[in-house]
This record gives structure tokens, C-alpha cells and sequence, in this order.
């Protein structure tokens, strides 16, 4: 799942005076708001509002930091549909991936109690696992373990609907192969963050959660961080959804407990994010040469950069440095961009699962305050365009898909897919535009694009040639 950071007593007290609370109407403005212009605030609602408008997503919550302070809290949409709830900035929504960074950051601090080193051996803790002398702790926080990803899908599978424990996860994708020699290749893997927050708790004693509370969310006050591992969001928080193909907006299946140990477990408001991007831009939990540790992207074996740091995305983009992660699990995807020069940040968290628009909103707002450029990648594939033509049909060869894939695949789903899809017609064009490794699978982006709209298509094939993976969505 894709594809996702103490102050000191002084940053503290900036962080919390310019604090922004707002509901999905006029913003609230705290005492020294460091606001947007009137013109900024217009431009970022009518992102977010065209974002959401164009993909169907059913709410976003977006926070931007400015010089360094809080500068704008709004949310906007529904967070529940039956019945209708408006979306406001003080409810959580699940954050996926983006944990991670706290999950690297607890090892961090360990390091700097001596209680280990990013390039000790994992065997140190978990003899058990493959090939564990050979992998370095620094490895597991930067994706070039070899360790096989054991949730690489983008919609929740059927194992999924049972509780599992962090022991179950390590015990059974951390005793397989590996997918490739240590430090060798870059695949993300959320295999690396559940045996990272194992070690925290070894070498710490407590249960990661309350090391993160203790260390990082109390003295920051982010006051309303909960574990999603080990209790449900409440009414009163966003409502999760799906959505086949364009059929209608479903509630999200609920994965069983335990799945998302260290790796994508916490939930949180906004502006909970937003005091912790305000910490890593003024690098005030760390000590200096932790957050270089954090902010350098590893270099694998060849000397090959992997823009890829503790935790965290590491670019440079037209002279801005950013540090960045998206977020997804099932009905909730993010997007956190911290640019740590420009002293702006921008989070955006959103209801739907297996989309893209948290990150399409993070940009644009992006690239309206500091002129940030897009990512841009441009591939080809072929295979897909006739699967696709296929569903819209209602048709689907079962053979071409593993197992979890033809579950997802139900009555339900099928008709969805044909109803929303078949009226598109033929597509004009069908283009890859991304392609990656990732969980021992190749995943595959693709543009869908029709005479009066486009869709994004995102797919996993297995090495023996199954598609573990094929998932339709509006796209921006």
C-alpha cells in the first residue's frame, strides 16, 4: 500500500499559536494566524473542490503550513454519505503509509540513546528471518531489504478479513526468499516497516504505539492520534468508501485487526500533521545528524541514488526540496509534501480508497504557492487495453487473475464495472504511464481516455504472468 515526523519548547509554542481550526465552511482564525491571502484561500477551494468534483471522491481535509506556521485548515465534501455528514478538518482519517515516517523516526531516537545502529544486522533482534545477518536496519527503513512486500494491492484481500498479528506478518513474509540481494534494488515493501516496529519494541520495551505517544505525539501535542491497528475510527470520524471502476461510491470492507502494524496504522485530524511537518522543518525533534540520516536518500550497492530515505521521498524539484509520502489503506488515501526550504507544507487526506486525488490536490496547491513542477513519467504497455474492454462489457477471462483478484472481481463488482464503463465507449487512447517493481510483482499505471473523460487504471501482475491487481478510477 501505496504508493504514503519533538518539537522544542519554542517551535512548540509557534506551532500551537498559529494553529488553524476550521470547519468545511469559513475558516476559524487563532490567535497570530499566519493565513493565506484571500486570494490564496480562493484558489486552494476551488482546487480542492474541482479535484473532488472531477474523480467523485466523497471529502478531503487539507492543511497547508506557511513560513513555518500553520496557515490554512478547511475540509470539504462528505465524510458519510448515508446519511449525509459534512467533512470537518477536526475528524481523523486514516493516514496509510505516511506512519512510516514516525515508525523511522522511533529507530532514530533509539540511535541516539545507543541502543543501536542503523547498520546493525536485523539479526541482532530476528535471528529467524531470511538471510538476517546480511540485512542492516538502515535496509529495512529504506525499501532495499529484499524483503517481499505482503501488501503491495490496492484493495483489501481476502486473507484481509481476518486479525492478524505483527508475529503472524514477520513469521510468514519474512521467512520467504528474498526478491533480491540486500542493498541491491529499491521496492518498497510494507514487510520492512512491520519488522522495524517489532525491533522498536524489543529494543524499547513498550508496544510502539505508546513509544510514538510517549515520545513523539504528547510533547508535540497531537492530541488526537489513534492506533486504526487496534480499534475502529469512530462516527464522529471520516467513513471510509470504495468504488468499482465509476459504479457508485460502496462503504470499504474493514481489514481485520493487525495488518497495519508500524507500516500505515495511524489515523489522525490535519492539523495533527501538520504540527509534526512544522517539527521536521525546523528539524526540532532530531538531532542534526539524525534528520540527515532521514533526509538522504539511500544509495543502493552500484552507487544508484534511491531518492528514497528513512521513511520518507527524497527530491529536488526545480530547485525546491521536497520530502514527501502518500497513504492508502482500505477506504482512505493522503498525501503529506514537506518543503523544508520554502518552509511550506501541505497535507491532504481523503475518503476513498485506490485514487489519486489527495496527491493531485497536494500539487496543484503546490505548485500555486511555490511554483512546484509536477512528476512527471511517461511508459508503454499493451496487454491491459483488451481486459479493460472486457469489463466493460461485463466479461472477464478468470484465468488471466490469482486468486484474490477474481474475489475482487465479485457479481457486485462486475456490474459496476459494466455499468459505469460501457457508456464511455471505445477509448480514444490507452497509455502506460508508470511501471515499477514492488511486492514481487510489476505494478503498471495507465491513462484511459475517452471523448469526454479519462480514467487511471492500476495494475499488479505476478511473475508466472497473473494479474493480482486491476483497479479503475476517475482520473484528474
Amino acid at each position: 500500500m501505496t504508493v504514503g515526523m519533538l518539537l522544542s519548547r519554542k517551535a512548540r509554542c509557534v506551532a500551537i499559536a498559529g494553529l488553524l481550526i476550521a470547519c468545511s465552511g469559513a475558516p476559524l482564525r487563532a490567535l497570530g494566524q499566519n493565513s493565506l491571502t484571500a486570494d490564496q484561500q480562493t484558489k486552494v477551494d476551488a482546487i480542492a473542490r474541482q479535484v473532488l468534483a472531477t474523480t467523485g471522491v466523497p471529502s478531503a481535509s487539507v492543511g497547508i503550513v506557511t513560513n513555518g506556521k500553520v496557515a490554512y485548515v478547511k475540509a470539504y465534501g462528505k465524510a458519510e454519505l448515508d446519511p449525509p455528514v459534512e467533512a470537518t478538518p477536526e475528524m481523523r482519517y486514516s493516514i496509510g503509509s505516511i506512519s512510516k515516517q514516525f515508525t523511522a523516526t522511533a529507530i532514530l531516537m533509539l540511535q541516539q540513546q545507543g541502543k543501536l545502529q542503523l547498520d546493525d544486522p536485523i539479526s541482532t533482534w530476528l535471528p529467524q528471518l531470511t538471510r538476517s545477518k546480511e540485512v542492516t536496519l538502515r535496509e529495512i527503513l529504506s525499501h532495499t531489504s529484499g524483503y517481499q512486500d505482503y501488501y503491495a494491492e490496492d484493495y483489501s484481500m481476502l486473507r484481509m478479513k481476518n486479525p492478524t498479528t505483527a508475529d503472524a506478518i514477520i513469521d510468514n513474509w519474512g521467512k520467504k526468499p528474498l526478491d533480491f540481494d540486500p542493498g541491491t534494488q529499491w521496492q518498497y515493501s510494507n514487510t520492512n516497516f512491520v519488522i522495524a516496529g517489532k525491533i522498536v519494541e524489543i529494543v524499547s520495551g513498550m508496544p510502539v504505539m505508546k513509544f510514538l505517544q510517549q515520545n513523539i505525539f504528547t510533547p508535540l501535542h497531537m492530541t488526537d492520534v489513534m492506533n486504526t491497528d487496534m480499534r475502529r475510527l469512530q462516527q464522529t470520524d471520516a467513513h471510509g468508501y470504495i468504488r468499482y471502476a465509476l459504479g457508485p461510491l460502496r462503504p470499504a470492507p474493514q481489514d481485520g485487526f493487525g495488518w497495519m502494524f508500524a507500516a500505515g496504522e495511524l489515523a489522525m485530524p490535519v492539523r495533527d500533521l501538520l504540527l509534526w511537518d512544522i517539527a521536521m522543518m525546523n528539524e526540532s525533534l532530531l538531532e542534526p545528524a539524525s534528520y540527515k540520516e532521514m533526509f538522504t536518500g539511500v544509495k543502493l550497492k552500484d552507487g544508484k541514488d534511491t531518492h528514497y530515505g528513512l521513511g520518507v521521498e527524497i527530491s529536488t524539484r526545480d530547485g525546491h526540496m521536497v520530502i514527501s509520502h502518500s497513504g492508502e489503506v482500505s477506504g482512505f488515501t493522503s498525501e503529506n509534501m514537506v518543503l523544508p526550504q520554502d518552509k511550506v507544507a501541505i497535507a491532504v487526506f481523503t475518503n476513498q480508497e485506490a485514487v489519486g486525488a489527495a496527491g493531485v490536490i497536494a500539487g496543484k496547491i503546490a505548485a500555486m504557492l511555490v511554483g512546484l513542477p509536477p512528476k512527471e513519467s511517461k511508459q508503454s504497455l499493451d496487454q491491459a487495453r483488451q481486459i479493460f474492454i472486457g469489463l466493460q462489457h461485463g466479461k472477464i477471462d478468470r484465468s488471466l487473475f490469482t486468486e484474490n483478484c477474481n474475489t475482487y472481481f465479485d457479481a457486485q463488482a462486475l456490474g459496476d464495472f459494466e455499468s459505469s464503463l460501457k457508456p464511455l465507449g471505445a477509448p480514444i487512447e490507452f497509455r502506460q504511464r508508470a511501471k515499477e517493481s514492488r511486492g514481487g510483482m510489476t505494478f503498471r499505471a495507465y491513462d484511459v481516455v475517452f471523448a469526454t473523460t479519462h480514467v487511471e487504471l492500476t495494475t499488479y501482475q505476478m511473475p508466472d504472468g497473473k494479474i493480482e491487481q486491476f483497479i479503475v478510477a476517475p482520473a484528474e
